[in-house]
């Protein structure tokens, strides 16, 4: 197996990175009250020491009260920010690049849960799922605060050194509650169509821009399923996908991140393009994949006591010497292996480690 399309630069106008392997983002949890510490440094250190191109951090939050759930969580605000100064700091100094992803967990987030319990959890129309209304509806006043706590948090980024930033646009969280017509039944310019549905993060990624400038890159995930159902689709064709990743693209997204489950997943009938595919083909953007890289099982088989064993990546090579998408993203293989790239460029694979639930306190 030749990996060497695995290892080729991207070089994209405002991103340059010396391969194509990204580190995923991945909820950890171990930043005591909210702050980075010296093992969240080793941490990330060790990833851009094992050659990651670009590593993509855990979800931080952006300072606004409800936009955590646990009270470990980073932030990404405030006297965290020293902390996360020092990872970038650390990263750079072992040759790699980073990037945040900003978050807020939207209805996700438990009512009582987080850093500020009393604080109330903020939904764009209260509904958790389709069928269950347990909140009130975010008012316009609230939603332009929610806007402006991401373009703080996106400033903060691009103060403290960061090569590029995420935008957590996926899985049920609060973006993604506005894009899915699962939780977003409002009536004004933030409801109704597909596209209006777009507009909330049209705005934060406009305001962004504006702040921050033409130069800093912006990449955003988005994913079809959610936590509140695994089956939903934000879109049923490739018609209505190009109807969602247009305005986004044309707001100022310079990468997208399209989460799957596993990345060999045909996203549409009579396709073998997965979504990453599908949606470099509408946009012309660069795209990065992800999904159960190097291993056996999705996530969230192993997540729930599986073990899940090395896999070959020959489906991944032949995808990505097709141009299928530009990057892929590496989550759990990295967890269990720091050096994940170097071992796949060396070709010592026989040093990979296979990954289970019961392993994942001692290896993050």
């Amino acid at each position: 197996m030749n990996t060497d399309t695995l290892f080729r630069p991207f070089i994209h106008p405002k991103l340059e990175l010396p391969n194509r392997i990204v580190m995923a983002p991945m909820t950890r949890q171990f930043s005591p009250g909210g702050i980075p510490d010296d093992s969240v440094c080793d941490y990330y250190r060790r990833r851009a020491e094992g050659e990651v191109g670009l590593i993509i951090t855990e979800g931080t939050t952006v300072p606004h009260k409800a936009a955590s759930s646990h009270v470990q969580i980073p932030r990404f605000h405030d006297e965290a920010l020293e902390g996360w100064a020092k990872v970038v700091e650390d990263v750079h100094a072992a040759g790699g690049k980073i990037a945040p992803q900003l978050w807020h967990v939207g209805v996700i987030r438990k009512p009582g849960e987080g850093p500020y319990p009393d604080f109330q959890t903020v939904s764009p129309s209260g509904y958790l799922r389709p069928e269950k209304k347990v909140l009130e509806p975010l008012s316009t006043a609230e939603i332009d605060d929610l806007i402006a706590a991401y373009t703080q948090a996106a400033v903060n980024a691009k103060a403290l050194g960061f090569d590029a930033l995420e935008l957590h646009g996926a899985h049920g969280y609060l973006i993604d509650n506005f894009f899915w017509e699962g939780t977003n039944v409002r009536d004004d310019e933030y409801g109704g169509s597909l596209v209006k549905r777009t507009r909330f993060a049209v705005a934060i990624i406009e305001s962004i821009r504006a702040a921050i400038g033409e130069d800093f890159p912006i990449i955003l995930r988005f994913s079809q399923w959610k936590q509140q159902d695994y089956d939903a689709r934000l879109a049923q064709s490739p018609e209505e996908l190009e109807q969602f990743v247009t305005p986004l693209s044309a707001a100022g997204v310079d990468l997208f991140h399209c989460s799957n489950r596993r990345f060999w997943d045909p996203e549409f009938e009579g396709s073998d393009l997965n979504l990453a595919g599908w949606v470099k083909k509408l946009t012309g953007k660069p795209i990065i994949s992800v999904g159960s890289v190097g291993l056996t099982e999705e996530f969230i088989a192993t997540y729930r006591e599986g073990t899940a064993e090395v896999a070959g990546i020959d489906e991944l090579i032949t995808r990505m010497e097709a141009d299928e998408f530009d990057l892929i993203a590496v989550g759990r293989a990295l967890l269990a292996n720091p050096d994940w790239p170097k071992l796949i460029r060396t070709g010592e694979t026989d040093k990979i480690k296979t990954f289970s639930k019961d392993q994942l306190t001692e290896l993050v």
